[in-house]
Order: structure tokens, then C-alpha cells, then sequence
């Protein structure tokens, strides 16, 4: 099944693609990936999420928002591409969890975007990826994650 159709199967409706918050653009091009810069939690909650995990939020709520910061993403790729039916594999995610001193738990957050992708893409969704725990990202965003694919 191609990635479109995957989408409304999972009833799946993309959000409209965030605008860069910076002198850069969501997607570069080069050879045969596409780079997308990272994105975070941005559309579908009623209030942008801002803070911490390990202090405002678990690592449930992480996950969702990594799942969120994937369809963005997702939202990303397809206004650069057309279509998500262009992408052959991700390729790796590297994920920055603003996070506690003491939180451990950031590949389980990370997994609500890795998830994502698998349900996605199939076999060709699963990845390298990265995570790291960080002091402060922009906007207090809880998550941001930046991507490869092959195209």
C-alpha cells in the first residue's frame, strides 16, 4: 500500500506545514534525500505545549507530542514533494528532549515519532535515529525533531 493511502486508512489528516521560526527553510534537497529541519509540537493541541519532561510532562505526553512533531514533518515533506508516495525509506531521526537533569527516558519519548513513521512508511519507515536530552529549545518546545528521508 502506498504512503497516501496508508495515511487515510490510519485516518490520518496532516497538518498545515509550521513555518520555519528562523533564516532557514523546512526542506533541502540534495541528491536523492531530503532534509527537513527541525520541527516540534506545533498544531493540533488547543495551546502549543511549552516545558519540560520530567517536570510539566511524562513520558506519555512525550510521545504524543513527538507524534505530533512527526506529522508535521509528514506535513513537511509532502508540500516539498507532492506527494509522501515519493519517499523510498526514512532514513534516520534525531530527536531533542527538553528535559529534567534526572529524565532518562528519552528514547521512550522519541518512540512516539519513530512509531509514526513505521505505520506510515512499513518497513521502509523503520531508521536510524538520535536523542538527546537538552537544557532549553526554542520556544520551550517540549520536542524537536529533524529528519532524513531517501527520495
Amino acid at each position: 500500500m502506498d504512503s497516501e493511502s496508508k495515511l487515510k486508512e490510519l485516518g490520518i489528516e496532516l497538518p498545515k506545514v509550521s513555518n520555519p521560526q528562523g533564516s532557514y527553510c523546512n526542506c533541502v534537497i540534495t541528491g536523492n534525500l531530503i532534509y527537513v529541519s527541525g520541527k516540534g509540537p506545533v498544531a493540533g493541541f488547543a495551546e502549543i505545549p511549552n516545558g519540560k519532561l520530567g517536570k510539566e510532562y511524562d513520558v506519555a505526553q512525550g510521545q504524543v507530542f513527538a507524534r505530533a512533531t512527526g506529522l508535521d514533518i509528514l506535513a513537511a515533506l509532502k508540500n516539498e514533494l507532492g506527494s509522501l508516495n515519493k519517499i523510498r525509506r526514512v532514513v534516520k531521526l534525531q530527536g531533542f528532549v527538553n528535559a529534567t537533569d534526572d529524565f532518562t527516558q528519552h528514547p521512550s519519548v522519541l518512540d512516539g515519532c519513530s512509531n509514526l513513521m513505521v505505520e506510515v512508511f512499513g518497513e521502509k519507515g523503520v531508521h536510524a535515529r538520535s536523542v538527546f536530552g537538552a537544557n532549553s529549545l526554542r520556544a520551550n518546545l517540549p520536542i524537536i525533531i529533524d529528519s532524513i528521508f531517501e527520495i
